[in-house]
């Protein structure tokens, strides 16, 4: 079933995906800002259970209408439900469109709009960027949106939807990774800012949910990247980067395709207000600080395609791994 969900979920996003104000994000914002506004004292205690009411209760909910569904109505209804759950979570279009923009406006050799876009998408100062820069940040943002838009989602869905949790997984993994993002943004504008505690319990919990699924994303960039490699980069280079869960993923990333990675990070360019907005798409950890790099080639256009179908080749390989599951569990 879970083959089956992920599959309707994943042609439905590509056809008609969900639009950048959509009401579920809406709500999740007025959600996460109620739970801080009413449950966020200012201390350690209070910031988990802030988070824990954030994150888990969303879940619980989709875990509850499954098992109402597959209790009351059978499983292709629990599916139905699945497929809704994965619209709402799982799609590379979430993101996409900054991506295929950017790589767009280099092939045209329109650096300027390239270095637009590229602030606009992650609201830094990117004025000053080469072209080989310019195409290094691009890959090193991308790669990070793909893995929490699809990959984390489809290893967590997938985990625990194999226990009989139904869609829990995928909306635990959306929630941690947006509420980080989210009480962040809310300190940079002051505008009810989130407690120290708050920010560092949504980060520390984010980290352990985002363990498994970064290591899981490594693998399938290795797989079907160059191996040796990816492990290679993996191993010696993947601590170079602040955060460990992205320096695994950007160092597989940065030996499957031979391109170098890392290095000095971008500089916000916009003053914290809250007539900015909160942009959904956009990546929640903080860009690294270090000026360290992994080995590779000077990134250029042509490896923004590799990074293209190196994504698209994990997905297949999620996809025929789930088939197998699927087919042998039927079988057996």
């Amino acid at each position: 079933m879970s083959f089956f969900a992920i599959l309707f979920a994943l042609l439905i996003e590509q056809v008609r995906p969900l639009g950048a104000h959509n009401p579920i994000h809406t709500g999740l914002r007025v959600w996460a800002r109620w739970v801080s506004r009413n449950f966020d004292a200012g201390k350690p205690q209070h910031g988990w259970v802030a988070w824990a009411l954030a994150v888990l209760a969303p879940s619980l909910l989709a875990l509850g209408i499954h098992w109402v569904l597959i209790t009351y109505a059978g499983w292709p209804f629990a599916m139905l439900w699945s497929v809704v759950v994965l619209y709402a979570t799982l799609g590379f279009r979430q993101f996409s469109h900054h991506f295929t923009a950017i790589r767009d406006a280099l092939e045209a050799g329109d650096e300027l709009r390239a270095r637009q876009l590229l602030a606009l998408w992650q609201r830094v100062d990117a004025s000053e960027l080469p072209r080989s820069e310019i195409v290094r940040h691009v890959i090193e943002f991308s790669v990070l949106a793909a893995h929490r838009h699809v990959f984390g989602v489809l290893a967590w869905f997938s985990i625990l939807a194999a226990l009989g949790l139904g869609p829990a997984g995928a909306v635990m993994y959306r929630m941690a990774e947006f509420v980080v993002r989210y009480w962040r943004h809310r300190n940079r504008t002051r505008v009810q800012p989130a407690s120290e505690a708050l920010q560092s319990a949504a980060s520390h919990a984010w980290t352990v949910v985002d363990w498994l699924p970064a290591r899981v994303t490594a693998i399938a960039f290795a797989v079907v990247g160059s191996f040796e490699d990816a492990i290679d980069c993996w191993r010696n280079y993947a601590q170079r980067f602040p955060n460990d869960n992205d320096g695994v993923i950007l160092a597989a990333t940065s030996g499957a395709v031979n391109v170098r990675l890392g290095g000095e990070a971008l500089k916000p360019a916009f003053a914290p207000d809250g007539s900015q907005g909160f942009r959904t798409a956009g990546l929640g950890p903080e860009p690294p600080l270090d000026t360290a790099s992994t080995p590779g080639r000077e990134a250029e256009v042509a490896h923004l395609r590799s990074i293209v179908g190196l994504v698209w080749r994990s997905v297949v390989l999620w996809m025929v791994l789930l088939a197998l599951l699927t087919l042998a569990r039927l079988l057996g």
